[in-house]
Parts: C-alpha cells; structure tokens; sequence
C-alpha cells in the first residue's frame, strides 16, 4: 500500500462543507472538523435527500429549492471517476486523491489503510477548553453522566476516556483496564474499570461499540489519565454503528457546562456533610478529592457520581 501524508495531525480551520464542495449549496463552511455524525446542517440534508429520493422513486416530482437536493455523493457520482474526490481529500486530510469506489468507504482499502494511519498519528489536543469551576471540558467533546467522555473521529470511530471531574474525584489512579479488543462495550453499562491502591471502581461505557484498540499507556500506569484525561489519557476506542442514537443521551457544549457545574455544587454539599469545608486551591476543587478526605468514602463517591 502506498504511503500517505497527513497534512496535520489537528484541524481547527473552518473549510468547506462537502455539501458545498459537492455543488448542492453555494456556501456552507464546517466549523468541527467535519464531524458530520454530530452535525445538524448534514442531517437536515440528509433528511431532505432522502424524501426527495423516494418521491421520484414514486414517481413523483419534487418541487422547488428543496427539491433539487439530494445526496452529496449521489452528485459526486455524476462526474467522471478522475474527477471525483476522495472524501479524506475532501475533508483536508490528504492531497488530492480519486474515489473510484463510488464513496463505499466501508469497502476500501485505502480508506482502511488511512484509518489505521490516522489513528497512529492524530493526537488528541483540546483547543478551547472550557473552565468550570476548576474542571476542565474541552470544545466537541461528548460527556456522559457517569462522567465518562466521547471523542468523534472518522466515520463511527470514537475514543473514550474519564472526564476531569471523574479522575479529581479519585485521585491519582494506579490503573485503568478496558474491555479486550474486539469485546462489546454497551452504554450505560460498566465498562472500564480504575484502580487506587485497594480500592476498585467501575465507569460506565458512554457509547455503543466494539473495542478496537486499547491505550498501552494506562493499564499500569493510571496516572496518565489524570495528568491528561483528554488526550494521552484516552482509555479505548470504538467502533460504533449507531452512534447518532447514542450521542442523544450525551452532553455537549453548554449542556455540558451546565452538568459539571451541577456536579461541583453537589460534590460540595457531599463533602460539607462528610467532612465539613472543601480543601481547595485558589477557590477550585483539589485535583484528589478522595485523597485529601477520605472520611468521606470511596464507594460513596464512586456510587454517587460515577452512577455505579
């Protein structure tokens, strides 16, 4: 297989939509890095492509504005096959390439090939990361109650990890262990299991999937995640066939705010009861809750916040 240059390892410019590039709107710009899973603007579309393609299979015509739009790669299709773009060459990721395949990634090899290399090199760098109350939420992440979080990469694949607020909770951590490659993760269920000395906990899997590759780094030494819980602390990722129904029992952007902000304020009232005032640093939770008062218990903790 040839090689293949990534241009970046992080996309943060807005470029144009692949409904633009294929010609069905005048102009759209993707400001998430073309994460159409999560994308209103392309499930819209889809939506109306999809009534627009079973009237005319009625036999019926579509009016109007609406009705000239249909899906961007049955457009993309239309054009001789030295003219049409890879998706990957579409979304910035490679120099020009062709798809003669007729945009059925999930049977090309190169788009399995660009998978496995992407996966290799793309790092996960938060770039705007909100400050709640001293917890951190990165920008296009997906937090799950049981805080746990969902990063979309290409097509369904996803890394999951513990979120700031999780990994402050309990401390510096001796171990994380994920389910083995090719086991089934489902959401909502304990998944992934930490450890602190003698103290166990289990975190329940966010999303959907099949494991497809484990972060080496953590089984033994836990205190990656805490040290970068959104980019070498990732625990595992997925492959999730249907990712758009999960991710409506996720949080994101100020709903996730919005969660975290609740969570801080009934930590506080848990430790009040516990063990009286919070230690903090300059008005923020400590980065070892648990470490710094154990009197309030660790299987309280884990039950209350993790939803174990």
């Amino acid at each position: 297989m040839e090689k293949i240059s990534l241009r970046s390892q992080h996309f943060t410019k807005p470029g144009p939509c692949l409904w633009m590039q294929a010609g069905i709107v005048k102009r759209k710009m993707c400001t998430i890095d073309y994460d159409c899973v999560s994308c209103k603007f392309d499930r819209a579309m889809c939506r109306v492509s999809e009534e627009n393609r079973r009237l005319r299979e009625a036999g019926k015509a579509p009016r109007g504005k609406r009705g000239k739009i249909m899906f961007w790669k049955d457009t993309l299709n239309k054009m001789p096959v030295a003219k049409r773009p890879c998706i990957h060459s579409m979304k910035g990721r490679i120099d020009f390439r062709i798809c003669a395949n007729e945009y059925r990634c999930s049977d090309c090899e190169f788009d399995q090939y660009f998978q496995d290399q992407y996966t290799v090199h793309a790092v996960l760098k938060p770039v705007d990361v909100m400050n709640v109350d001293g917890i951190n939420i990165p920008q296009g992440f997906y937090i799950h109650p049981g805080h746990s979080w969902v990063k979309i990469e290409e097509g369904a694949f996803v890394r999951v990890g513990l979120d700031d607020f999780a990994l402050r909770l309990l401390g510096p951590l001796d171990s994380i262990d994920a389910p083995l490659v090719g086991k089934e993760m489902k959401q909502g269920h304990a998944a992934i299991s930490v450890s602190r000395g003698s103290k166990t906990a289990k975190v329940l899997s966010p999303v959907n999937g099949v494991v497809t590759d484990i972060n080496p780094k953590i089984k033994d030494q836990g205190g990656v995640a805490n040290a970068s819980p959104y980019a070498d602390g990732w625990v595992v990722r997925m492959h999730s066939e249907n990712l758009r129904k999960d991710l409506k029992h996720l949080m994101i952007g100020d709903e996730a705010e919005t969660f975290v902000r609740n969570e801080v304020d009934r930590l506080y009232k848990v430790v009040e009861e516990a063990a009286g005032p919070l230690a903090a640093d300059g008005g923020h939770l400590t980065e070892d809750i648990y470490g710094a008062m154990p009197q309030i218990g660790w299987e309280r903790l884990t039950k209350s916040f993790l939803r174990t």
